[in-house]
């Protein structure tokens, strides 16, 4: 069974006796540092002089360059973007590090696939949040705390699981608690819930609503009953509150029975095939070196995704259930045939 950990794990006055330095002060950049410093912890802003640098400024932070942020810390959080991140490794932090030093990722990504390889004298530690980082911030303040996986890919000092654990504690993860993980699991799985679950959930709901409207039901209709309405996340967050199975038992026996009965018809051994590949792709570091390629090419088939995306007739539909359920729809649309095709 993992190791998880709660409050009484971490101690927040280990930081206190560090230099801190937050690289990067995007949105989960922003949200860790405004919780640091709500915790006690003193930190230091490292970015390029941006919109982001000027919103750090703006909320009271000392901010300067990369280099100079890591010359003078001891604790260096590492928030900059996965694809940007190894460029700014190699020119700006590398050069700086320290025997004792400690480099904190809320992504293991680049360490797990190679593409950042820290030296030996140096402490590698995660604490990555499983949280967006408007909730990151929210659940702080809320006094709730948010779930994370840490882990230490590298003990150097003999202390690093004290850092990691100190700042998840700081952060304000271990109200809720954090989940021990290798930086391979936590890259690995993170990368497969996007390309596999969620991928398998939007063709879902894309093939759904193309066959719904293609038998006569009304595209709003089909849009709202199937997420627009709310209740799918709604049951989503139940879920996380309580579990699937005690989730479930608030929906009328119908309900209930409709699912449990239909369950298996989408034991599909070719889905799971599929799946697994995707899994393969990611672990063997197949998709991390088609990312970089993409990256240092200028992003040409995420483009081309994005385009085709805009495309989706799903999301037509979409758009004009959210403006009729925002009292938006015009006289003319009203007065459309409802039982319209693609």
């Amino acid at each position: 069974m993992a190791r998880f950990f709660r409050e009484e794990d971490g101690d927040t006055n280990l930081l206190k006796q560090k230099k801190v330095a937050l690289i990067g002060y995007g949105n989960m950049g922003r949200a860790l540092a405004l919780n640091l410093r709500d915790s006690g912890i003193r930190a230091v802003v490292g970015n390029v002089e941006d919109i982001y640098a000027e919103r750090a400024r703006a909320d009271g932070f000392d901010v300067m360059s990369i280099d100079r942020a890591a010359q003078g810390a001891n604790v260096m959080l590492m928030l900059v973007s996965d694809e940007v991140m190894p460029r700014i490794y190699l020119e700006m932090i590398a050069p700086t590090l320290k025997r004792g030093d400690a480099l904190v990722f809320a992504a293991a990504y680049n360490v797990a696939f190679g593409f950042i390889e820290p030296p030996a004298f140096v402490d590698v530690v995660m604490v990555a949040p499983r949280m967006v980082s408007a909730g990151v911030r929210e659940r702080f303040l809320k006094g709730e705390g948010f779930l994370s996986f840490v882990g230490v890919e590298r003990d150097a000092s003999g202390a690093a699981w004290e850092t990691a654990l100190a700042v998840a504690k700081a952060v304000g993860s271990l109200k809720a608690g954090a989940l021990a993980m290798s930086f391979e699991q936590e890259a690995e799985l993170d990368l497969f819930v996007q390309q596999g679950f969620m991928t398998a959930l939007y063709q879902l709901l894309n093939i759904t609503a193309a066959m719904l409207v293609e038998r006569g039901y009304p595209p709003e209709a089909v849009c709202a009953e199937l997420y627009l309405s709310g209740e799918l996340a709604y049951i989503i967050e139940k879920a996380g509150q309580v579990g699937l199975a005690e989730q479930a038992q608030t929906h009328s026996l119908t309900a209930q029975y409709g699912v449990l009965a239909r369950y298996e018809h989408f034991s599909e051994p070719k889905f799971k095939r599929q799946m697994m590949s995707i899994l393969e792709e990611i672990r063997d570091g197949t998709f991390a070196q088609n990312w970089a390629n993409e990256y240092s090419n200028g992003y040409p088939r995420l483009k081309e995704y994005l385009e085709r995306l805009a495309r989706w007739p799903t999301w037509e539909m979409e758009r004009r259930t959210m403006k009729l359920l925002a009292g938006e729809a015009s006289a003319a649309h009203k007065e459309e045939d409802t039982q319209r095709r693609y």
